[in-house]
């Protein structure tokens, strides 16, 4: 029994979590942070980024883990796509901008297609209301590298050129993440209703 209202309350907390983040209709908070594309080091601004199009600011708990290394490469694989549909990517996570140069150009994962953007101390994932939370000690990466980092929920935001948050998608698996980004950003395109 107390299994069962400890996984009850876990499962309420994880909803909870997720309707936390910023709401549709918010104007998103504008960034300005060290980037990586294909292992090179830039720096990403979002205000910049919206004046082209429609963004998709995807948080992820850690470079090398293994859900964001599902996302990641889902995203990269469907990149042509986003871009068909006038949008852009970004993907967000406190890993250190030298973790997210590897991971930007390791082939498996961002596949030089995917830019990523270090939050280090959590500040952007607070701006959108994203729980940001400590790891375990002894954690370690798919590299076997330890994990000394903090973690922001697994977040997806998609920003209209206008700056307003069209939608937002939690709590889903990594692939089902991208997969209903894209939709949403398909119907942007197309002049759909989001919702």
């Amino acid at each position: 029994m107390n299994r069962l209202m400890l996984a009850g309350l876990l499962s309420c907390g994880i909803s909870i979590q997720a309707l936390a983040a910023l709401p549709a209709g918010t104007t998103a908070p504008t960034f300005k942070t060290q980037a990586s594309l294909a292992g090179k080091e830039f720096t990403y601004d979002l205000s910049k980024a919206l004046k082209k199009g429609p963004v998709v600011v995807y948080f992820y708990p850690g470079a090398f883990t293994a859900g964001c290394n599902i996302q990641a490469h889902t995203f990269a694989q469907d990149m042509d796509q986003f871009k068909s549909a006038g949008a852009t990517v970004i993907g967000v996570s406190l890993d250190k901008i030298e973790t997210l140069n590897a991971f930007s150009a390791d082939p498996q994962y961002c596949a030089s297609k995917l830019p990523v953007a270090s939050d280090a101390d959590g500040s952007i994932a607070k701006n959108y209301d994203l729980k940001v939370m400590d790891g375990r000690p002894g954690m370690k990466d798919s590299r076997g590298i330890d994990l000394d980092h903090k973690f922001a929920e697994r977040t997806t935001f998609i920003i209209t050129k206008d700056g307003k948050i069209a939608a937002t998608v939690g709590g889903v698996s990594p692939a089902d993440n991208v997969a209903k980004t894209l939709t949403i950003v398909q119907d942007i395109a197309a002049g759909k209703p989001v919702g």
